[in-house]
């Protein structure tokens, strides 16, 4: 990807694999974040200058990931020792689900543009009908679809600093959406993972926004 030397192509598609393989958004959530940021341009294939900024910013990320990791394995094995044979949800809790790890705050541009990119691809995702669940699960889970769809629009049109009533309101929709969702395998699941990993990009997005 640095070598200026290959077609800007072929180093573009070269960050694409990267990207495939450390997404810590999901990948369609990282690769928006990561030509907001490294922007202006917002094709990196016409942008070599951008292309390389985002690789900086992904390779730093991916450092502090490892480096994170390494120093929970490192604890892991001294809680082991001391007889404490499984970890507390709350202590895997920064390695799991979307978040930009980094060693400064994520870009509120950034996330403005995963989320946005992945609201839109909310409004396409496959909704569960009849066929699934009782009509009256149905209609509940018409609403909690209104209602994600509702936060996420009051994110981006606040650019990223909603009021606290709708930080509230999403909040209170994705413990509905996590209280539907079963264990294993569920014909619901199928739709609901999909709605509750773009809804914790959303909550994740705030709360970094917040943060700052």
């Amino acid at each position: 990807m640095r070598d200026e030397r290959l077609p800007l192509l072929r180093r573009h598609a070269a960050l694409r694999c990267a990207v495939g393989r450390y997404c810590p958004l999901g990948f369609n959530a990282t690769w928006a974040y990561l030509t907001a940021t490294a922007g202006p341009a917002p094709d990196l294939r016409r942008d070599p200058a951008a292309l390389l900024r985002a690789l900086d910013m992904l390779e730093e990320s991916r450092a502090v990931h490892l480096t994170e990791v390494a120093e929970f394995a490192a604890r892991r094995h001294l809680e082991k020792a001391a007889g404490r044979r499984s970890p507390h949800p709350s202590d895997t809790a920064a390695l799991r689900g979307p978040r930009w790890p980094s060693t400064s705050p994520p870009s509120r541009l950034g996330l403005i543009a995963a989320v946005a990119n992945r609201h839109a691809a909310f409004r396409q995702f496959p909704y569960p009908d009849e066929t699934l669940s009782s009509d009256t699960r149905v209609r509940q889970l018409a609403d909690l679809h209104a209602r994600l769809d509702a936060s996420a629009s009051a994110y981006l049109e606040a650019l990223g600093r909603p009021a606290p009533a709708a930080v509230a309101e999403l909040t209170a929709t994705i413990d509905a959406i996590d209280d539907l969702t079963a264990p294993g395998y569920a014909p619901l699941n199928g739709c609901l993972l999909p709605w509750l990993r773009f809804a914790n990009l959303l909550a994740y997005a705030v709360a970094a926004s917040a943060a700052k």
